[in-house]
């Protein structure tokens, strides 16, 4: 009886992207139609049907796999240790010593390449 369900949903996802798409076409155009209009009120427009076609979105089959993805991120994100901020001062300040270094060294071979080309050339 499951499976009956989800071919049935499957079935929809086609109709329901339909919608998706008419509503974002529906945004652009009643964008580029109403240019004479004032700004706010075509930009609330965008949103408002941009939000409807999300909210369609994510009934579909792809949409909930998108939103149980969003839900593990997030689980993951929450077991994350972040650094102490001594380890991130650390971190950035050997970091930039480092990126200093290599800049020098790279000025100097190319000032005594420079000079070598010059004695060369002439």
């Amino acid at each position: 009886m499951k499976h009956n369900a989800e071919v049935q949903e499957t079935r929809h996802d086609g109709l329901k992207w339909a919608v998706v798409v008419t509503l974002l076409v529906l945004a652009v155009v009643g964008n580029t139609y109403f240019a004479d209009q004032a700004l706010l009120y075509r930009v609330l427009g965008v949103v408002v049907l941009s939000v409807a076609a999300a909210l369609v979105a994510l009934t579909t089959t792809k949409g909930r796999e998108l939103l149980e993805l969003a839900r593990s991120a997030k689980k993951e994100i929450q077991r994350v240790v972040w650094p102490s901020r001594q380890e991130t001062v650390q971190t950035t300040a050997i970091v930039l010593v480092a990126v200093l270094v290599v800049g020098l060294v790279l000025w100097l071979i190319d000032t005594l390449l420079g000079w070598a080309m010059s004695s060369v050339i002439g």
